[in-house]
């Protein structure tokens, strides 16, 4: 049998809120899945946008909103400087549409991630200034660390408002506004916001104020497709609020009330926008415009949601789609070749610090290797920084271990005092970016540049320092309990008879917006075996039974574990999610197998 945690461990409907009684009464199952994600009212569970926090927790919002008021008023040249990522492009594109429409003088730029790094650094002052002539700098998604540059604008009379979402201990820049939900000493009530999430409250806020004075405003509401996509494609955690937000913004994109961009994508992907789901806007979308700033130039991604026309939304998109191809392919590449590299050593082996410096010194294939017990680091003078991220997450889910993957800053020959980017991904348990500022306070010279959140972060180190870092990395790791590095298999349980059936797959893919930090429900169970074949080599195809379900239940496992599954069995525990195939019109469930164990006999 499987071994997993349940994630409900009482008695129902003992233990339920009171408020969730008529819940129980429709849906055992579906009351028990809230109740384990921490919901104990009612009004937990309600969408409407009046249930949203108020804004009057964000610090320096009506500050930040009254210095937009009159730039506006007076006409200042306002510049947007946003990310290269879809966070950073959806909060950029929100600003840009909703100013606009507020009749504000309104550019923006995107950092290039391979010429100028992450941020709002001098240099990207010095572009803005060359190029805009800005009165004004906002920054999306960015900023919460950019004390140079900050100086940079002040120094050249520009005015600064940081809206921000990534975590910092650090004072905040001396900036005229700072919008930051995780900044020191605010007190607003979700610390979950991403980039565009605060860009969408401090706009909501000056359209609001605007309107009451009888100002040119917008509907700021309009744009939660923005929002939505930002927040899942950026793995917000889905406390109340950010459930509400991409709650909204899935049901525009549905009904069609969205960007002609967002179509075009769903379009390309071969996607019905009415069939839209959560899922879609992380794995359909988010990687297409992700994929402009990792392979290319952001501003694809940004004008293909600021498009107005259909057919200029097409062509982007299809850009958009050659680009995530380019990025699949190279990180394929990249991705063997680190499965190779670590295949090649045992699990507790260590490069040494002869070989780590020999490495330093050789040529641009040069490889500098680090696969402990805690965690892994790996580098290549040939790897692509845009994808580095993305072969961190895959390196995490695989062994279930921290993972940093650094590539050149430029892809030019990388000496010694040159810089290397490093993107890390983290399991739970382990806040990667504390990880990260733990070291750089231990080793003030070691780290050039870090931020981030608990799961991701990103910094900047010489390459001829690497062996330091990795000594310091492996150090801090190894003081954290071993029983963090032991992947936790969480189960709600098993599912009523009556809840195999199409009805309740619908209700339960409604019932709320799952995600990170509201997870999407994982069953598990015990199934007879009717059946069986083997799809493409590679994915596993079962007709099973389930006692008091009156008919066959297709299960699917994609990239089976041949080594798990036993030819001959008779009975299978299964841990699941719930799907509905669609094929030739006709629809039927099916149970996505996520593990599985072979039942014994008698």
């Amino acid at each position: 049998m499987l071994n997993l945690t349940p994630r409900f461990t009482g008695t129902l409907p003992d233990d339920l809120p009171p408020s969730l009684q008529p819940l129980f009464a429709q849906s055992p199952t579906l009351a028990r899945l809230f109740v384990a994600r921490g919901i104990q009212s009612a009004e937990e569970l309600d969408t409407a946008l009046s249930s949203l926090l108020a804004a009057d927790g964000l610090r320096d919002v009506d500050k930040a909103v009254q210095l937009l008021d009159a730039a506006i008023d007076e006409g200042k040249r306002i510049l947007i400087v946003g990310d290269f990522d879809c966070d950073g492009a959806t909060s950029t594109a929100l600003m840009m549409r909703v100013l606009t429409k507020m009749g504000a003088k309104v550019d923006f730029v995107v950092p290039d991630r391979f010429k100028f790094g992450y941020g709002l650094t001098p240099e990207i002052v010095q572009l803005g200034i060359d190029t805009y002539q800005p009165d004004m700098i906002v920054t999306v998604d960015n900023g919460i660390s950019s004390h140079d540059g900050v100086a940079k604008a002040l120094a050249h009379n520009i005015r600064v408002i940081i809206t921000d979402h990534h975590l910092t201990t650090k004072p905040t820049p001396k900036a005229h506004a700072v919008v930051n939900p995780n900044q020191l000493g605010c007190d607003f009530a979700s610390k979950s916001l991403v980039g565009v999430g605060v860009a969408f409250y401090l706009l909501g806020r000056l359209a609001k104020q605007r309107r009451e004075a009888g100002k040119a405003s917008a509907q700021v509401s309009q744009y939660l497709d923005l929002v939505a996509l930002g927040t899942i494609a950026d793995v917000g955690v889905l406390d109340h609020n950010n459930r509400t937000l991409v709650h909204h913004g899935l049901s525009a994109i549905r009904e069609g009330r969205c960007s002609l961009g967002i179509l075009a994508i769903l379009e390309q992907a071969g996607r019905d926008p009415k069939k839209m789901s959560v899922q879609d806007f992380g794995f359909v979308i988010g990687p297409r415009i992700n994929a402009a700033g990792r392979m290319d130039d952001m501003r694809i991604g940004i004008h293909c949601l600021l498009a107005d026309d259909r057919q200029t939304a097409q062509s982007l998109a299809f850009e958009l789609d050659r680009l995530n191809k380019e990025r699949r392919r190279v990180e394929g590449d990249m991705r063997e070749q680190a499965d190779a590299i670590l295949s090649q050593l045992p699990p507790d082996e260590t490069v040494s610090d002869e070989t780590t410096q020999n490495d330093v010194q050789a040529a641009a294939q040069a490889t500098t290797i680090v696969k402990s017990p805690q965690g892994i680091l790996l580098y290549q003078d040939d790897w692509h920084q845009g994808v580095i991220g993305i072969v961190a997450g895959r390196l995490k889910e695989t062994h279930y271990r921290p993972a940093i993957v650094f590539a050149p800053a430029n892809s030019n020959q990388v000496g010694d005092d040159d810089a290397i980017k490093g993107s890390a991904r983290s399991i739970p348990g382990i806040h990667i970016r504390d990880v990260i500022e733990r070291i750089a306070e231990q080793h003030p010279t070691l780290i050039t540049h870090f931020g981030g959140h608990a799961m991701a972060a990103g910094l900047t180190i010489k390459k001829k320092h690497f062996a330091e870092f990795r000594t310091a990395f492996n150090g801090v790791m190894a003081t954290l309990e071993a029983s963090l590095f032991a992947e936790e298999k969480l189960t709600d349980g098993p599912l009523l008879a009556q809840d195999f059936s199409l009805q309740f797959v619908d209700t339960l893919n409604n019932a709320s917006t799952w995600g990170h930090g509201f997870v999407p429900p994982m069953f598990d169970g015990v199934f007879t075996v009717l059946s069986f074949r083997i799809l493409k080599d590679k994915h596993l195809k079962l007709s099973l039974t389930y006692p008091e379900v009156q008919y066959p239940i297709d299960a699917i496992w994609f990239n089976f574990d041949s080594k798990v599954w036993d030819y001959q069995a008779k009975q299978v525990h299964l841990l699941f999610t719930l799907d509905i195939n669609e094929w030739h019109g006709n629809q039927n469930i099916q149970l996505m197998i996520r593990d599985l164990a072979v039942v014994e006999s008698g």
